[in-house]
């Protein structure tokens, strides 16, 4: 099929081109209210049950035992567990350097401020089952989970038809330090970690993909009971080309994207109408070797190609659209990145595959989608800490700050406040 190329659209058109697909859950809302107050009333009988109906397979220990968990690396080939550990060690490398040392600041005489990095207690990581097993999610959330400190790390994710969780799955979730893991997934696996039952405690922040109706227990859950990573929608790429780029290159970054499922969104802004054309044959060319072609043909039908005047426009259009991943394939890609406000991930030079990220460069692959890179972060070492403030005040540095305390809180009305420095200054001058 051809990807459709727009050429040389005007500004007014760049809004309709930084559309995503539409994905309305609010129809949604009801069917997952009514699944997620079951779980919270009947615990794990709830999550059974509903484990039978969506997914077909009725547990009756929903919690991974020890022996699944060893025996889970003798069931993953020696290749598969070396990539594995590969990766698990590169994203623990890039997540250690991400640790917070808050230095005590004297912000003036006698009054000092300072942070303390604190790691989230109890975390939630949902990882999907679905079409494939994301044992690479594992890794992005467990690994840095535990270099944060968090002091029990549940994984959720739905087993097979026989009851059984992908060894590795198992295996990974063992490797980064997961406290356990549940036979779980769906609206349930999100209602067991937000209210807690018998077999899954409550946690504090929830983390993790899903399908629309994992989505919308996330926000559903997110608005009373527990906090959570980000909003999230249908995965998504834009690849920023010039002249100069390899067309097959290009064509598997957009099909890999493709791949993740029928409403992601690849997109391609480049200013060579040449190279637009080659793309578009490159990508019909390596399509008929892809075996996951029904899910990337949808993907592309609102998957599109737009050339774009100069390397500014481009710099412009990319802000506005706020890519999840952006891949700049350009001779002066150094140049253009330093441009880049508004984007989860970064991949620069025509060595850099999306893919990378996604699985073993040590970078995160939980970002913002839908635009929300304008606002929010990928999931980094942050996302599992919170951080403390304390300050330690003299009695010459409360002295020195009275008077600003005093006219402020005179003028907000709020007289408690000034006493409460007025009372110890008087009390020292007795």
């Amino acid at each position: 099929m051809d990807v459709k190329i727009h050429r040389y659209p005007g500004r007014a058109e760049w809004e309709a081109l930084q559309q995503r697909p539409e994905l309305d859950v609010s129809s949604l809302f009801d069917t997952v209210r009514n699944v997620m107050e079951d779980v919270r009333k009947t615990g794990d009988e709830a999550v059974r049950t509903y484990g039978e109906r969506f997914d077909r397979v009725r547990v009756t220990d929903l919690q991974a035992s020890e022996d699944e968990m060893r025996q889970a690396a003798s069931l993953v080939g020696d290749d598969l567990r070396a990539a594995i550990n590969t990766a698990c060690k590169n994203i623990g490398r890039f997540h250690l350097q991400q640790r917070f040392e808050g230095a005590k600041i004297e912000v003036m005489p006698g009054v000092t401020c300072w942070q303390k990095a604190v790691a989230i207690e109890k975390v939630g990581l949902y990882v999907p089952g679905g079409t494939a097993p994301l044992f690479s999610t594992v890794l992005m959330l467990a690994v840095p989970a535990g270099i944060a400190g968090c002091r029990e790390i549940v994984l959720c994710t739905p087993p097979d038809r026989e009851g059984k969780i992908h060894p590795a799955i198992l295996y990974a979730a063992r490797l980064a330090g997961v406290s356990r893991v549940v036979k779980a997934g769906g609206v349930q696996a999100i209602a067991a970690m937000a209210y807690g039952t018998e077999s899954v405690p409550k946690v504090y922040k929830i983390f993790g993909p899903g399908n629309q109706y994992v989505m919308a227990a996330k926000q559903l859950a997110s608005l009373a009971d527990v906090a959570i990573d980000m909003p999230a929608g249908p995965s998504e790429v834009e690849i920023i080309a010039g002249e100069t780029a390899n067309p097959a290159y290009i064509a598997a970054d957009f099909l890999s994207q493709s791949e993740h499922g029928e409403d992601s969104q690849s997109v391609l802004v480049t200013t060579s109408e040449t190279l637009a054309e080659a793309v578009r044959e490159e990508i019909n060319k390596q399509l008929c070797a892809l075996p996951r072609r029904n899910f990337i043909e949808k993907s592309l039908s609102h998957s599109r190609i737009i050339i774009l005047e100069n390397d500014a426009e481009m710099l412009e259009f990319t802000n506005g659209y706020a890519p999840e991943h952006l891949i700049i394939q350009t001779a002066n890609y150094a140049e253009l990145s330093a441009g880049i406000r508004n984007a989860g991930s970064v991949f620069l030079g025509p060595y850099t595959p999306e893919s990378a990220g996604d699985y073993a460069s040590g970078t995160n692959h939980t970002l913002p989608t839908k635009g929300y890179a304008k606002m929010y972060s990928g999931v980094n070492l942050d996302s599992f800490v919170r951080k403390v403030t304390f300050q330690e005040i003299t009695e010459d540095g409360l002295k020195a700050l009275a008077p600003t305390i005093g006219v402020m809180a005179e003028n907000e009305l709020l007289e408690a406040h000034r006493n409460a420095v007025t009372v110890r200054l008087e009390e020292k001058k007795k």
